[in-house]
């Protein structure tokens, strides 16, 4: 029996009339800026499109260049519902949202499913708001692809940098790290304090705290995984939603960055 994980968040944090959805998702993607990149791996925020949506599209719209070679997506989000020690699997076979359905990649499943930092959590995916807002990009940039869904919880950055070593594959596989910056803060102490993240990541140089990126986790193993693999993250787009759609007295940061 195929186990199906349905919208959590359509009607909510994007629109769940499929012909809205696509015409929203194609319209911020051409809004967006042309960088001739082929990324191996990007950091995209997770709010709802109103907010981040302009600066997620800046993100995918990083991969026109390498989108024909793309097969696999390695996703990785914060488990905002859930505690959960180490990073969950969904126990899922397939993810849909308005768009249509992403299957789980079996193989990839397999690659990690004995590491002990892993578990498999269908609660911590539940509601989990994450990971599903990338999905509609990336049905709307890739051709046909699988994914592997991880929701993050209570780790090391060691322990995400060797997942990510099982699952990094070449050029057919694509790794993106769902995270926001600061959250709740004054739009000018905002900036700079997102200022000091981005600048951080472009770096390399971790740890980065949990309350300046609510993906910091996924983040800091990613930073560990580019050491290693020699990649160079580029800032593609950073603002906050005192930018985009909401009041500046309490601002999320939002950020995209592509690392080639």
């Amino acid at each position: 029996m195929t186990i199906i994980r349905s919208p959590a968040v359509a009607g909510l944090f994007y629109p769940a009339d499929e012909q809205q959805l696509r015409q929203d998702v194609q319209f911020l993607l051409e809004k967006s800026d042309w960088h001739d990149l082929k990324p191996k791996a990007l950091i995209v925020p997770h709010a709802g499109y109103q907010y981040s949506g302009a600066i997620a599209a800046t993100a995918y719209a990083s991969l026109r260049a390498a989108a024909a070679n793309i097969q696999r997506v390695v996703l990785l989000g914060p488990a905002h519902r859930v505690a959960i020690h180490g990073m969950a699997l969904p126990g899922a076979d397939v993810f849909t949202t308005p768009l249509g359905g992403v299957n789980v990649d079996a193989g990839l499943v397999n690659a990690i499913a004995h590491l002990p930092q892993v578990s498999i959590s269908s609660a911590a995916h539940a509601l989990e708001h994450s990971l599903e807002v990338q999905l509609p990009f990336l049905q709307s940039v890739l051709n046909e692809f699988t994914f592997l869904p991880l929701a993050i919880g209570m780790t090391s950055a060691e322990e995400v940098a060797e997942v990510l070593d099982y699952l990094w594959g070449g050029e057919e596989t694509l790794i993106v790290i769902s995270s926001d910056l600061s959250h709740f803060l004054p739009y000018a102490t905002a900036q700079h304090i997102d200022h000091q993240t981005v600048q951080s990541i472009l770096q390399l140089q971790q740890p980065i705290a949990p309350d300046h990126a609510c993906g910091s986790m996924a983040i800091n193993g990613l930073i560990i995984a580019a050491q290693k693999h020699r990649l160079i993250p580029h800032l593609l787009d950073l603002r906050n939603s005192g930018d985009t759609a909401g009041t500046r007295d309490q601002v999320v940061g939002y950020a995209a960055i592509a690392f080639a």
